[in-house]
C-alpha cells in the first residue's frame, strides 16, 4: 500500500491513472458492442441453420412420399399376389423406371420374399425384418431403418406398405428398398459453409444420409450426444463437439409430416466460423483501444508539468463527454508534435468516427421513417381503391339477396358487380405486374410488330375513359407504317398505361393527343394532354412507385401510383426510354416512348374469331370455397350445363369415378392434397383421363402455371375469374364419346 501510495505521489502516476480512468468507459462500450456482435451472429445463424435443416427435410421427405405413392400404386394392381413370374416381371419393369430404388418385392405374411424386381439366388425371408413387422401391425405406409440389403449388397432404407384383402386385414407387403447414396443426392445442392455437417439418422440412430463423404458413414451410429439431441425437441439448437473434435451449432428437423418417417435430419456449423466475424471486428476494436490507451500513457509518462497535466485533464473530460453520448465533444487542444497533442487528435478522431456512425445510424433510422410512411401512404391507398368496388359490389348483392329486384334491377345491378370486380381485378394485376417487373420475372415474346396495331389495339381500351370524360382524341400516324419487335400484350399495356394517365389529369372536354414518328433507327410515341401539368417536384419522381400528384380527399382519379413505374420498366425492358415533361401546373404534359425501329409492312387486320355453339357438357367443380364453387355451379346450371360440386379432393375423385364428369374446374389449394395432384389422380382414372381439366385457382405466378401444365391440366384461369374467356373456352369443348 505505502509503494502504491508513494507512486501515486508522482505526476506521471496520476496522469496515467487519469487517462486510464477517461479511457474506461470506451472500452466497456466496446466490451459489451462485442459481446452483443456475437450474440446476434448467433441468432442470425440459428435462423438461417433452421431454414437449411427444413429445406434438407422437406427435400427428403420429397423423396419417401414419392415411394410411398408407388407402394400404393403397387398394392393395387389385383394381381400382384398371383403369378409370382409375372410379379417379378413387373416389378423389374418398375425398377428399372425409378433407378432410385435398389429393389422392389413382394413379401408373404411369414415373411417369404415371393417375387422380387432383382432375383435372389437363395430364398430369402425378412420376417426378422422390423419394418415388414411394423407394417403388418400398423396396416399402414412404414419408412424402416438402415439395412444393408441380403440380396442387392447395398446400403438401403426399406420402404413397406401392406397389402389388405377385403376385411381389410393384411395378407402380403409389399417393399422398395431406397438406396441411400440416391437419398443423399436430393441434399447434395445444399451450400453449406466449410466444415459443415449435414446428417440424417434413422429412429435407431443410425446415419442414412450425411454430407459430406456419405458413404463412409452409411449404418454407422451417431454419437450419444447427437442421439440424445435428435431425440430432443425439433427445433431447438444445440452445441455439440463431433467426433472430429470440432464443436458445431446444430438445428433438428423431423423428415415429413403425419408419421411419414421416424427420420431426424440435422445441419451443424463450426462455432468458430459463426463468431469469426465478430469476434475479428471485436479484436479490432480492441486494438485501437489499446493503442489509443498506449499513447494516452505515454504522454503522460513523458509530460509531468501543470500546463500537461491540465491538458490531460481536458483529455479525460472529452472522453467522458463522449463516453456519456455527447458525440459532438472534441478537446479544443491545439495539435503539434508532441505526445499530448497526438493523443487529443486520436481522441477527436475516434469522436469524430463515432459521430460519423451515429449520423448514419440517424440517416438509416430517417430513411426507415420515411420508407414506413411511404408504406403507410400506400396501404391507405390501397384501402381507399378497394372499398371503392367494394362498396357497389356490397350494395349490389344485398340488393339482390333482398329477392325484391325487379328484372332490369338485377340486370343493372349485374353490370355494376361485373364492372366493380374488373376494377378490382386490374388493381391486383397491376400490383402483380409490378412484382414481377421489379423482381426480374417478366418473359418477353418478341416479335416484328406493326406500330399502328399496338396503337389501334391502346386506343379501343383507352376510348370509353376518353368519352366518360369528354374529351377531344387527335391521333396522328406517319405516312410510312412503323415496325418495332417486341411483346405486343406489353406494349399494348404501356400505351394504354399512359393514355389513361392523361385521361384521370385532364379535365372534361380537354384534348389528348397521340402521334407517332419514326427516324434514324427509331420509333416515338408522343402522348400530349391540356390537363393539370406537373410541378418540376413531381417531374423528377414520376415514374417511382407510388408517385402521384397531388389530390382532393375524395381520390376521384383513383389508382395507386403503380402505372407510370410498370410503363418505366416495360419500356427499358424493350431497350427504349420514356421521358416526362410539362411547362408548368395546369399547362398540360407530354410523355415521349422512344423504342428501337424503323419503317415495316402495313398493318394487317385480321378477322375476329368466329362464335361457336356451345354443348350441354357435365362438369365437375372442386373448391373449399363453399361461395366460390356455389357461384361457379348457378353461373354454370344457367348455360345448361349439369354441375356436380365436391368440396375436398377426395370427395372429387368419388364423385368422377361415380359420375364420369366430361370438364373438371379445379381450386389449386384444397385442404387434402392439391390441386395438381388431384389432376394426376383424375388422369390415372379411366372415366376421367380424356376429360378437359381446368385449374381455376388464386395462384398466379409463372412456375405455378408450369406446375398446374406438368400435372395434366389443360387450361389456367386465375380468380377472379374472366366469365366471358371461361363460357368461350367450354362453349367451344364438345361431349366425351361415349364409353364402352
Amino acid at each position: 500500500m505505502a509503494f502504491l501510495l508513494f507512486q501515486l505521489n508522482s505526476l506521471r502516476s496520476r496522469l496515467i491513472l487519469l487517462v486510464a480512468l477517461a479511457i474506461a468507459p470506451i472500452a466497456v462500450m466496446t466490451l459489451v458492442s462485442g459481446v452483443r456482435e456475437r450474440e446476434h451472429a448467433v441468432e442470425v445463424a440459428e435462423e438461417n441453420l433452421q431454414r437449411l435443416t427444413n429445406l434438407a427435410a422437406a427435400n427428403e421427405a420429397q423423396s419417401i412420399e414419392g415411394a410411398r405413392q408407388i407402394l400404393r400404386d403397387l398394392a393395387s394392381i389385383p394381381d400382384l399376389t398371383g403369378d409370382q413370374a409375372h410379379c417379378s416381371r413387373l416389378l423389374a419393369n418398375i425398377q428399372r423406371q425409378n433407378p432410385d430404388y435398389a429393389n422392389l418385392g413382394l413379401i408373404q405374411l411369414n415373411g417369404d420374399v415371393t417375387c422380387s424386381a432383382i432375383p435372389a439366388s437363395a430364398p430369402v425371408n425378412l420376417a426378422d425384418r422390423s419394418h415388414f413387422r411394423r407394417a403388418v401391425h400398423l396396416r399402414r405406409f412404414v419408412a424402416g431403418g438402415y439395412v444393408f440389403g441380403r440380396v442387392i449388397q447395398k446400403h438401403t432404407v426399406n420402404l413397406t406398405y401392406p397389402l389388405l384383402d377385403d376385411d381389410q386385414q393384411v395378407k402380403a407387403v409389399v417393399f422398395a428398398a431406397l438406396d441411400l447414396t440416391k437419398l443423399d443426392r436430393f441434399v447434395a445442392d445444399i451450400k453449406l459453409p466449410p466444415g459443415s455437417l449435414l446428417l440424417t439418422a434413422d429412429s435407431e440412430g443410425k446415419i442414412i444420409s450425411r454430407k459430406p463423404n456419405p458413404e463412409q458413414w452409411f449404418g454407422k451410429q451417431v454419437w450419444p450426444e447427437m442421439r440424445a439431441a435428435m431425440a430432443g425437441e425439433p427445433g431447438k439448437p444445440v452445441l455439440l463437439t463431433g467426433p472430429d473434435g470440432i464443436e458445431r451449432l446444430h438445428r433438428f428437423a423431423r423428415v415429413g409430416n403425419n408419421g411419414l418417417s421416424d427420420y431426424t435430419v440435422t445441419i451443424g456449423i463450426p462455432v468458430d466460423d459463426i463468431t469469426a466475424v465478430a469476434r475479428r471486428d471485436q479484436l479490432m476494436d480492441m486494438t485501437a483501444l489499446a493503442v489509443t490507451l498506449l499513447l494516452a500513457m505515454l504522454a503522460a509518462w513523458f509530460v509531468g508539468d501543470v500546463l500537461v497535466l491540465r491538458r490531460v485533464k481536458r483529455l479525460a473530460a472529452t472522453a467522458n463527454r463522449i463516453a456519456s453520448g455527447t458525440l459532438g465533444a472534441r478537446s479544443g487542444i491545439s495539435y503539434g508534435n508532441e505526445e499530448i497533442s497526438e493523443l487529443a487528435r486520436a481522441l477527436d478522431a475516434m469522436a469524430e468516427a463515432l459521430q460519423e456512425k451515429e449520423q448514419q445510424h440517424l440517416n438509416a433510422e430517417r430513411q426507415l421513417r420515411l420508407a414506413d410512411q411511404r408504406k403507410d401512404e400506400f396501404l391507405a391507398m390501397l384501402a381507399h381503391e378497394l372499398r371503392n368496388p367494394l362498396a357497389p359490389i356490397s350494395a349490389g348483392a344485398q340488393l339482390l339477396q333482398s329477392g325484391h329486384a325487379t328484372e332490369a334491377v338485377v340486370s343493372r345491378t349485374a353490370g355494376i358487380i361485373v364492372r366493380q370486380v374488373t376494377h378490382m381485378t386490374r388493381l391486383v394485376d397491376d400490383l402483380l405486374d409490378v412484382s414481377r417487373v421489379t423482381r426480374g420475372l417478366v418473359t418477353l415474346t418478341r416479335v416484328p410488330l406493326n406500330v399502328a396495331d399496338v396503337v389501334a389495339d391502346a386506343v379501343e381500351q383507352a376510348e370509353p375513359l376518353f368519352h366518360t370524360k369528354q374529351h377531344r382524341f387527335e391521333l396522328t400516324l406517319p405516312e410510312v407504317p412503323q415496325q418495332v419487335a417486341g411483346d405486343h400484350k406489353r406494349l399494348v399495356q404501356v400505351l394504354v398505361n399512359v393514355l389513361n394517365n392523361a385521361a384521370k389529369y385532364t379535365p372534361v372536354g380537354g384534348i389528348i393527343k397521340l402521334s407517332v414518328h419514326g427516324e434514324a433507327g427509331l420509333v416515338r410515341l408522343v402522348v400530349s394532354d391540356s390537363g393539370i401539368g406537373m410541378a418540376p417536384e413531381l417531374r423528377s419522381r414520376v415514374f417511382e412507385l407510388f408517385a402521384q400528384a397531388d389530390r382532393n380527399p375524395d381520390r376521384s382519379q383513383g389508382g395507386l401510383g403503380l402505372g407510370l413505374a410498370l410503363v418505366k420498366s416495360l419500356v427499358e425492358l424493350h431497350g427504349g426510354t420514356i421521358a416526362a415533361d410539362s411547362a408548368g401546373e395546369h399547362q398540360g404534359s407530354t410523355f415521349t416512348i422512344t423504342l428501337p425501329g424503323g419503317p415495316g409492312q402495313k398493318p394487317s387486320f385480321p378477322a375476329g374469331p368466329a362464335a361457336t355453339g356451345g354443348a350441354k357438357l357435365r362438369v365437375l367443380v372442386v373448391d373449399d370455397n363453399v361461395d366460390a364453387a356455389q357461384t361457379l355451379q348457378l353461373l354454370l346450371d344457367a348455360s345448361g350445363h349439369e354441375v356436380l360440386v365436391a368440396h375436398t379432393a377426395l370427395d372429387a375423385l368419388e364423385i368422377a369415378q361415380r359420375s364420369a364428369p366430361e370438364l373438371c374446374l379445379l381450386d389449386i389449394g384444397l385442404p387434402d392434397i392439391s390441386g395438381n395432384e388431384l389432376a394426376r389422380g383424375l388422369r390415372a382414372l379411366p372415366q376421367t383421363a380424356h376429360a378437359t381439366l381446368v385449374a381455376v385457382t388464386g395462384y398466379g405466378r409463372r412456375e405455378d402455371r408450369d406446375l398446374a401444365d406438368a400435372a395434366g391440366f389443360d387450361h389456367y384461369f386465375v380468380k377472379p375469374v374472366d366469365v366471358e374467356a371461361l363460357l368461350a373456352l367450354i362453349a367451344g369443348l364438345q361431349p366425351a364419346t361415349p364409353r364402352t
